[in-house]
C-alpha cells in the first residue's frame, strides 16, 4: 500500500472521542482496533523500507570504505516525512476501511 496517497495527517491532531466510539459503543474497543492496525502498517512499512536498504547493503567489513548514497538517504528521508502510524490508522478507521469483528459480542447474539 502507498502511504504517501493517505490522507492522513502529518501531525497529531485532537478527535471527539465520542464521535470515535459511535461504532462500536466502547472507547477501550475503539482504542483497541486502531491500535491493532497501528502495528499492522508499522510492520508493513518497516518491512518496504528494510527490502529498500537491503539493496543498498555492504558485506565488506571494512570501516575505512564508508560511503553515502544518494539514493539511500532519500529512502530514509522519504519514510521519515509519512504519517505515523497511529495518525494513518485512526484516518482508515474514521473513513471507515478498518475490518473488525468482537467474537465476543457474536457470540452473545447467537445465544
Amino acid at each position: 500500500m502507498d502511504y504517501k496517497k493517505t490522507n492522513a495527517p502529518t501531525n497529531t491532531i485532537t478527535r471527539d472521542m465520542m464521535e470515535l466510539c459511535a461504532d462500536t459503543g466502547n472507547v477501550y474497543e475503539t482504542v483497541a482496533i486502531i491500535g491493532k492496525r497501528a502495528n499492522q502498517i508499522s510492520v508493513e512499512i518497516k518491512s518496504d523500507l528494510s527490502k529498500k536498504l537491503a539493496e543498498f547493503a555492504s558485506y565488506n567489513d571494512n570501516l575505512e570504505e564508508v560511503f553515502e548514497n544518494r539514493e539511500q538517504i532519500e529512502i530514509s528521508r522519504y519514510y521519515e516525512k509519512l504519517p505515523k502510524p497511529d495518525l494513518i490508522a485512526a484516518q482508515e478507521y474514521v473513513e471507515g476501511k478498518v475490518y473488525y469483528r468482537n467474537p465476543a459480542k457474536e457470540k452473545e447474539k447467537l445465544q
